[in-house]
Formats: structure tokens, C-alpha cells, sequence
């Protein structure tokens, strides 16, 4: 896992056209903002040499990067998780959960003592993901998403060592 690179930035943009449909996901102008955003960061889990193995023994052609996660910061000790983006291919490799685990702890470190996010109400495998995570559901945002869908709000408390 490293950090953002703004040679990454083409790639993670269409990584994300491929994660999400049309309204959820994000237009240039808005992922540039979230990459270079101040409070934030950007992680990115990239391929190890050769093919990935599944938990299930199976394997999976690599890519160079699999996925990434944008988060921020605020001055509340609020964490918010903006994007969790993973390829089909890297899917079910934990990749997902080493970069949200990664993004916590650099939350944590930010002293944040909770962490929020919002996932489409109809993204149930992401709401599942989220729950085996502890993320719990707070409200619903009405037409949050460009298309109109809403959101669950998904807050985590951080514990503090």
C-alpha cells in the first residue's frame, strides 16, 4: 500500500467509472478535488508480483493498481471515508479491508475518534462490507447521489489506545 502519486490520477478515475454506475460515481473535477484535498489523503493497494490467490485457492490476473481509498479529516475528530474503490478482479482478496484497516489507523492517528461514510441504499454489498467492518447505519440522505438515489450515513467509533 502507498500513497497517492499524481501520475495514479487517470487510472484511479477509471477505476472508478468501473466501481460505480453513472451519479454515484465521481466526475474528474470531483476526484481531483477529494485527491488534493488538504485534510485528506489517498491510499492505493497495487499488485504483487505475478497472480493473486483468492481465499477459495482460486487465482486472478494482477494489475498494476487494484484499488484505493480517499479519506479525510476533520478539526471535530471526525474521520470520513469519500471512496472505497476496488476492481471486480481484486475483489475478495481482502484488499478492500486492508485499505479501509489502513485508512482507520490513519484516522486514528489524526486523533479521530469516529469515522463516517455514506453508501447507497441499494449498494448491498457494500452496506454488508461496511457491517462486517462495524460500520452501523445512522440516517438516510434523501437523493444524496447525483442520480437521485440515497444514502445510509455509516458511522464506526475508533477506539483510542
Amino acid at each position: 500500500m502507498r500513497g497517492f502519486e499524481s501520475h495514479d490520477f487517470e487510472v484511479l478515475w477509471r477505476i472508478d467509472q468501473e466501481c460505480f454506475p453513472p451519479g454515484i460515481s465521481y466526475s474528474r473535477a470531483d476526484l481531483s478535488a477529494y485527491v488534493q484535498a488538504r485534510r485528506g489523503f489517498t491510499l492505493i493497494a497495487e499488485e504483487r508480483a505475478g497472480k493473486l490467490s483468492k481465499t477459495d485457492g482460486s487465482t486472478a490476473p494482477s494489475r498494476k493498481i487494484l484499488g484505493f481509498i480517499i479519506a479525510d479529516a476533520n478539526r471535530k475528530g471526525v474521520g470520513h471515508i469519500i471512496t472505497i474503490d476496488v476492481l471486480p478482479e481484486g475483489r475478495r482478496f481482502g484488499i478492500g479491508s486492508r485499505l479501509l484497516a489502513a485508512a482507520e489507523e490513519r484516522l486514528r492517528s489524526a486523533n479521530c475518534a469516529r469515522i463516517k461514510l455514506e453508501a447507497a441504499v441499494d449498494n448491498v454489498p457494500a452496506l454488508a462490507f461496511y457491517k462486517r467492518h462495524r460500520y452501523e447505519p445512522v440516517k438516510i440522505i434523501s437523493g444524496y447521489y447525483s442520480n437521485g438515489i440515497d444514502a445510509w450515513v455509516l458511522e464506526k467509533a475508533l477506539a483510542q489506545w
